[in-house]
């Protein structure tokens, strides 16, 4: 594809996400559209959120990594896509449903780095010599594609349907924890809903890191001191479709909680 093109979808899916109005998948009305073309989609988003908005890259992320999050999207293939600032709100914010398109709650743990990791061939230990700590985290996806009809290149233009992540307050050390098997567990309303295990993250969210980055390092992406690596959901990720109080909670280690409204003032 040419890098007009690449530019066009860039702006649709910008426009989709502005004006809360879905367009078809890209895929289908880009038929040339593959893997390569859709990172470089990514690019020139983060690029123009960068010099245009004043954004902030600060960290990646993972998506579609478990058996059942695939299944659930119709996807074959984990997803990928940049961590920007504005994305990310705070425990206890408000977040308004008429600000969104069609999102969806995940419970995943989030790493933030201490030192850099660059690909190919990085290990789990690797990893864990990188990692400073970890923190329960909520990312609430949300596809700017009409109907969640994805495919890979169409969630990888558009960022990996990322919508807003939110970071707990309990950070812990790696040794800790035992993110091979951790339960997750989202309430609604003070309903559970769903549990998962962090052993869904490909046998650990250590591993699905290195998975990551191993990934972006075909496309010359250095993992930095400081950034917020999000590396997959522990369980299905579920409807959020109605105000509320969610509870996300990682037993044994601690929650992200946040009220979601019909609409408001609210930063998301």
């Amino acid at each position: 594809m040419n890098t007009s093109e690449l530019h066009e979808i860039a702006g649709a899916l910008r426009t989709a996400r502005i004006n809360r109005s879905p367009i078809p998948p890209p895929s289908k009305t880009y038929p040339s559209l593959d893997v390569k073309g859709a990172f470089e989609v990514q690019r020139i988003t983060v690029q123009n959120a960068i010099s245009k908005d004043g954004d902030r890259l600060v960290g990646y992320k993972l998506g579609n990594i478990a058996k059942v999050m695939q299944d659930a999207f119709g996807l074959d293939q984990p997803d990928y896509g940049f961590l920007l600032a504005s994305l990310f709100v705070y425990q206890g914010t408000k977040i308004s449903l008429d600000k969104l398109i069609k999102p969806y709650v995940e419970l995943e743990p989030a790493f933030v780095l201490k030192k850099p990791l660059r690909g190919p061939n990085v290990t789990a230990a690797d990893v864990i010599s990188a990692v400073d700590y970890t923190i329960p985290a909520v990312e609430i996806i949300d596809s700017r594609v009409q109907d969640w009809a994805i495919g890979l290149e169409d969630t990888l233009a558009d960022n990996g349907s990322t919508g807003a992540v939110i970071l707990g307050g309990t950070p812990r050390r790696l040794t800790d924890l035992d993110l091979s098997n951790t339960k997750g567990i989202l309430k609604f309303n003070g309903r559970e809903i769903i549990t998962g295990n962090t052993g869904n993250i490909l046998g650990n969210p250590i591993s699905a890191t290195a998975w990551l980055v191993n990934r972006l390092a075909e496309f010359d992406v250095e993992f930095l001191p400081g950034q917020v690596i999000m590396p997959g959901s522990c369980l299905q990720a579920m409807p959020m479709e109605e105000a509320g109080h969610w509870s996300c909670e990682f037993e044994g280690w601690g929650a992200v909680e946040f009220d979601v409204v019909a609409n408001g003032s609210s930063k998301l």
